[in-house]
């Protein structure tokens, strides 16, 4: 890794690890709850994470640009939760708005065993050779549209090393059982995604420790922080579990003390 994209990385991450905030569902659900306000939402947030995961759209009209937490761009899109299929995607920012916009990386989308998956590992391809010369580090998000049984270890594992073949930078995939069977296969970093909104925010903590305790690096979610009741409680927590060692029991406990205490960190 060169000079520039190392920089770019240490940006981002933190002795290794990373917690980055994902609120680019905009993207494909339009108005999600506890996110059609973007600038409200994660305003109260940003002391805790590590970047923000957004599309340029949201950057430009929500985020305040003197804010001092970098940005990984989400490039990819052009399908909708009513389409005919997610996976339907192509490359929707160019590499010089990703300049302009001084993004600290780049994610895309990629669908592997879907009817579209050589134009999406194209797509990342073509993202990953249109980075390179500039130093931006490119993450590649394992897909699986609606089709939520697909997570599993066989096909993550499947989905990610494909990704590091072709080069990305890390990958983002979720949590599965035996996930030490992704993350040893990967050979480039790994980053759990947060997956659909969890019961309880114990739940939450349980999975990260676990994939942390397996080979990842972090975490790139958002629903299960900011659709939390106590959002700052949730991101204080899981921000102590990534970065300061807490226990899953620990983090909760911390959570509840500040949920207590009306969310003041």
């Amino acid at each position: 890794m060169d000079w520039g994209k190392q920089n770019r990385w240490s940006q981002i991450t933190k002795n290794g690890r990373c917690f980055f905030l994902a609120m680019d569902h905009g993207y494909f659900l339009g108005p999600t709850r506890r996110l059609e306000k973007p600038s409200e939402m994660v305003t109260p947030l940003l002391p805790y994470v590590d970047a923000l995961f957004v599309t340029r759209g949201v950057l430009r009209a929500s985020i305040d640009p003197n804010m001092k937490v970098p940005v990984i761009l989400r490039v990819s899109g052009g399908s909708s939760v009513i389409g005919g299929d997610l996976s339907n995607e192509t490359v929707t920012t160019s590499i010089d708005e990703v300049i302009r916009l001084n993004a600290s990386a780049v994610g895309l989308s990629v669908f592997v065993g879907s009817d579209y998956e050589f134009q999406t590992l194209s797509n990342l391809s073509n993202l990953i050779n249109a980075c390179e010369p500039y130093g931006i580090p490119t993450m590649a998000v394992t897909a699986v549209g609606k089709e939520l049984e697909k997570r599993d270890a066989r096909y993550l594992a499947l989905a990610c090393r494909i990704a590091a073949e072709l080069g990305a930078t890390a990958v983002k995939t979720y949590w599965c059982e035996d996930f030490h069977k992704v993350a040893e296969t990967c050979p480039v970093p790994v980053v759990i995604a947060g997956g659909p909104k969890c019961d309880t925010i114990l739940e939450v903590y349980d999975f990260v420790y676990d994939g942390l305790e397996r080979g990842a690096i972090g975490v790139n979610l958002g629903r299960n922080v900011w659709q939390d009741e106590h959002p700052v409680a949730a991101a204080r927590g899981l921000q102590a579990l990534i970065h300061e060692n807490l226990t899953p029991a620990q983090a909760n406990d911390l959570y509840q003390t500040i949920k207590n205490e009306g969310g003041a960190a």
